[in-house]
């Protein structure tokens, strides 16, 4: 019982001792954490750094940057940064409006767009466009940071049909069945807005191009049937796009679903996950439209050694793995873990180089040609100026180039436009310096009346140019006939200045009267076209800076197919009195 007793005191007295033991090691531990928190450099405010990104690319950015941010330093400064959602579009209408820029289709940049100090893009082609309109307003390169590629989405008993998931698909291919079965609904969604849609529209209509061969006349036909089709079905937002797709597998179901769509293969992964009555094959067409290639582009110099700093942890295999658990690829195409690949896939990949900035602007300005609904009236010059041939055009008089220009450009317009015909110089009918050939109306049913009054057009030789009373004019008549839903345009192709013998207005008393004409409610658009190195630029300016419109110019008379396409995207931008 002693002993037991004993060592009984002696447990009590090793326990009493462990507990102590233990107490001076945490007194020992806080201290040492206490001297190791005050005897290092002091985190001291923290420094921030804001990343705008499309919603695509934001859980692993956000993911990587906390990660990150948790080790990082610069200075003795902790860093803080903010990762956000925000639409490309609105980002590069931002950027360009702060320039006093405007990219064709994109308007004005949403009231609550931020501008980060990193902006993310989903495409390259924002950037490019971007910089042809304003070189300093984003980096002349960035580094991509992830890559989703575009394919052709298309539902998987329909990609049977194709041939899927054996044969390999090309864009000839899809055209050839546009063309041939009316069964095939293209959709797509806004290039003007979206990168898919953009890198959708400059693949298909290229390949629709190519289809009419050597032929320009059928090229251009081919090309403008192409953009019809995809215009018939396209849609302002990815979301409203994906919903069009059949939601059974009956033929009824897929006869009237959306059939084929130029979209991210993310897109395709993660509808599919969702678990679809029907799901979507992704075809990876050849030739390979430009890929979603997600560009870090740092904006200003002040945050740029945090941006580079956390740039370098972008390019790792842990990043990489955070982007395939969304469905996006590594910015040189192999994907990280949990990556769901598509049937048929490539294993890598690589981003293809995007177009030339003017390509991608003049194939923007003729979509917007074709898919604004509008109601025009051309009213074309034919004083004696006309008659001059221009060396660049092989000797064509100005008359010929201008007419040649309008017939091209009404070949872009569907049976839904409205239009009408006049043309002008000094006592044309009776003493009115203008004369009307088409009354607007609908081309459904005066297309070729249209065409037919284009081709019987001749100047007259001895006269001048009344330009303002006949804008005046003009100006009248579209409003009086006025359409809401529509664009509510004139066009005005002159080569010369005003120059009216019997007087007529003068520049001062036009503007007076279009304002005073005007009615806020039924907008109307003036667009004038100089052709020709001897208009009078500055004072057809003022007319549409006080009106509303655009003045457009183009001192080679050879290029006015180019500045007329143009001109007609102008409507999309909406124009207003300054």
């Amino acid at each position: 019982m002693k002993g037991r007793h004993r060592s009984a005191g002696s447990s009590g007295g090793a326990l009493k001792l462990g507990a102590a033991t233990v107490a001076v090691l945490v007194v020992l531990a806080g201290s040492w954490y206490a001297f190791r928190k005050y005897s290092q450099p002091s985190c001291g405010n923290a420094a921030k750094l804001s990343i705008g990104a499309p919603a695509d690319i934001v859980p692993a950015l956000k993911a990587q940057a906390t990660e990150w941010s948790e080790r990082a330093k610069v200075g003795h400064n902790c860093v803080d940064i903010e990762v956000f959602e925000e639409d490309p579009a609105d980002v590069a209408a931002a950027l360009a409006g702060k320039a006093n820029k405007a990219l064709t289709g994109v308007g004005q940049a949403n009231g609550k767009t931020r501008i980060p100090d990193v902006w993310v893009a989903d495409s390259s082609l924002w950037l490019q466009r971007l910089h042809a309109a304003d070189a300093q307003s984003v980096p002349a390169d960035a580094k991509s940071i992830a890559l989703s590629p575009l394919v052709l989405a298309m539902p998987e008993p329909i990609a049977t049909t194709f041939g899927w998931p054996q044969k390999e698909i090309t864009y000839p291919d899809l055209i050839g069945k546009v063309a041939t079965d009316q069964k095939v609904k293209v959709g797509i969604v806004e290039p003007s807005r979206d990168a898919t849609g953009l890198g959708g529209l400059l693949t298909l209509a290229a390949a629709a191009q190519a289809a009419g061969g050597g032929d320009a006349t059928q090229a251009t036909q081919a090309a403008t049937a192409a953009l019809r089709a995809l215009a018939a079905g396209r849609s302002s937002l990815r979301a409203d796009l994906m919903q069009k797709f059949p939601r059974g597998g009956d033929a009824t179901a897929l006869s009237g679903g959306l059939s084929v769509a130029p979209l991210s293969e993310q897109a395709v992964i993660q509808y599919n996950g969702q678990q679809p009555p029907v799901r979507l094959a992704a075809l990876y067409a050849e030739p390979a439209a430009p890929a979603l290639d997600y560009p870090y582009a740092v904006l200003g110099n002040d945050k740029a050694s945090i941006a580079n700093e956390l740039l370098k942890s972008l390019d790792s295999q842990g990043f990489r793995d955070k982007l395939g658990a969304i469905g996006l690829r590594g910015a040189d195409g192999t994907a990280g873990k949990g990556f769901q690949t598509p049937a048929n896939a490539p294993a890598a990949l690589a981003a293809a180089q995007p177009p030339d900035a003017a390509a991608v602007e003049g194939l923007l300005t003729k979509w917007q040609a074709i898919t604004l609904p509008a109601r025009m009236l051309a009213v074309i010059d034919v004083s004696g100026s006309m008659l001059e041939p221009v060396p660049t055009a092989g000797g064509a008089t100005r008359m010929q180039v201008t007419l040649e220009a309008a017939r091209k450009g009404m070949s872009l317009f569907d049976d839904s436009w409205a239009l009408g015909v006049w043309v002008f110089s000094t006592l044309l009918d009776g003493n009115k310096d203008y004369k009307q050939l088409v009354p607007i109306g609908p081309l459904a049913s005066q297309r070729t009346q249209c065409l037919q009054a284009l081709s019987t057009i001749q100047p007259k030789r001895n006269g001048d140019t009344a330009l303002y009373d006949t804008i005046l004019a003009a100006y009248k008549a579209v409003q009086q006939g006025y359409e809401s839903g529509r664009v509510n345009s004139i066009i005005v192709m002159t080569d010369g200045e005003n120059d009216d013998p019997a007087g007529g207005l003068s520049l001062e008393q036009l503007i007076a009267e279009l304002k005073k004409t005007a009615d806020p409610a039924k907008p109307i658009q003036v667009i004038l076209i100089g052709i020709g190195n001897k208009v009078g630029e500055a004072q057809m300016r003022q007319i549409t800076d006080a009106i509303g419109g655009g003045t457009f110019v183009a001192p080679d008379p050879a290029k006015i197919g180019d500045i007329f396409l143009q001109a007609i995207a102008l409507r999309g931008q909406g124009a207003q009195p300054k």
